[in-house]
């Protein structure tokens, strides 16, 4: 073996070129907006299509703000939860109802 050999290198794991001289395509920066007046942004590439929504994290749908500081409108039903469906077949009240007869059996259980 030489001198030179890449004793030590991991081969194949690691790029031997540099990144001097290589520039990132262009980007974009987008602003969403949902109901509540939560906003987010988001990073696109200056070719893509840009999306009328985005879904944020709270799980809620954001709109696309256009340059005028406006919200656009969707024709789009807002994707039901399974909180929304819940909330659809019972009160809060009887949510809460339930969530205690559930927790005065689960405490009877344990106290045995």
């Amino acid at each position: 073996m030489s001198d030179r050999s890449l004793r030590g290198m991991r081969l194949g794991s690691q790029s031997m070129e540099t990144e001097s001289g290589v520039e990132p395509a262009p980007r974009q920066r987008v602003e969403y907006r949902t109901e509540d007046g939560e906003r987010l942004f988001v990073t696109f590439a200056q070719e893509a299509e840009i999306p009328a929504t985005w879904p944020a994290k709270s799980g809620k749908q954001a709109f696309l703000v256009s340059g005028d500081g406006k919200v656009e409108e969707s024709n789009e039903k807002p994707i039901r939860t399974h909180w929304d469906m819940l909330l659809e077949r019972r009160s809060i009240e009887e949510l809460e109802e339930t969530l205690q007869q559930r927790l005065d059996i689960y405490r009877e259980r344990h106290a045995i």
